[in-house]
């Protein structure tokens, strides 16, 4: 029997090479959005892949989603939290709003999603669970106290759930793309762009199919033993 994956944020950029790795891996996959209802039209129509709508900081439509793709193709076995926004500005300009928009999502989310899938993981003695943190969760980012504090969050998030889910072969772990060639980094100004390139080792940015080849690696049954871990794929720009 195939598994069944969520991927939050999983139409566009690095979300949707997620669920096209879980695809090609025989997984059945939905795919969560938040707005864009056109780019998620388009992603099905051109993947195959169901999209659902919901947005992640409510615990509520979370709790509704998955119970929706439950009922559409089975129990869930898989959720990766991708979906993540950034409303970035230093501390003095920061709103709250900006603060807890940004917490809502990106760590909210998290826990959200893993209320609403965890315990049929635990019941069935199966799950698989990777969260996308952040490089600038693990070093810190100049703007961006909001953006970092909820990718940090995640990791010790990851850490924690682990240890609930090892003994009901529940795995929970975390991933920490750096500079990765997607929308929102194509948005960043070009001189910037290429001093942030200039520090990455490797010499270049990730690509969007690199940061799924792991977590698709880490949804498989192969990865049975690992567990609160953080793969780290930033070309060598930060390591500890």
């Amino acid at each position: 029997m195939s598994r069944v994956a969520i991927v939050t944020g999983g139409t566009r950029g690095i979300g949707e090479a997620i669920s096209l790795a879980l695809k090609a891996q025989g997984v059945k996959v939905a795919a969560n959005y938040a707005g864009n209802e056109e780019k998620a039209q388009a992603f099905t129509k051109r993947t195959g892949i169901a999209s659902y709508k919901w947005d992640v900081s409510d615990y509520e439509a979370c709790q509704a989603g998955c119970k929706r793709v439950a009922d559409d193709l089975g129990p869930v076995d898989i959720a990766v939290n991708n979906a993540g926004i950034t409303r970035d500005g230093t501390i003095l300009k920061m709103t709250y709003e900006m603060w807890r928009e940004v917490i809502d999502v990106n760590l909210g989310g998290c826990f959200n999603m893993a209320k609403a899938v965890f315990p049929g993981m635990r019941e069935r003695n199966f799950g698989r669970i990777v969260n996308i943190g952040s490089i600038n969760g693990q070093g810190g980012q100049y703007g961006q106290v909001n953006y970092a504090a909820a990718k940090s969050g995640i990791h010790g998030f990851t850490k924690a759930l682990a240890q609930e889910g090892a003994k009901f072969n529940v795995t929970v772990n975390a991933m920490a793309p750096g500079y990765i060639d997607t929308d929102m980094v194509a948005a960043v100004p070009a001189e910037v762009l290429q001093k942030i390139v200039a520090r990455i080792p490797v010499g270049r940015l990730g690509k969007a199919e690199e940061i799924a080849r792991g977590v698709a690696f880490l949804c498989s049954d192969d990865a049975g033993f690992i567990t609160g871990s953080t793969l780290s794929l930033n070309g060598g720009q930060h390591m500890y």
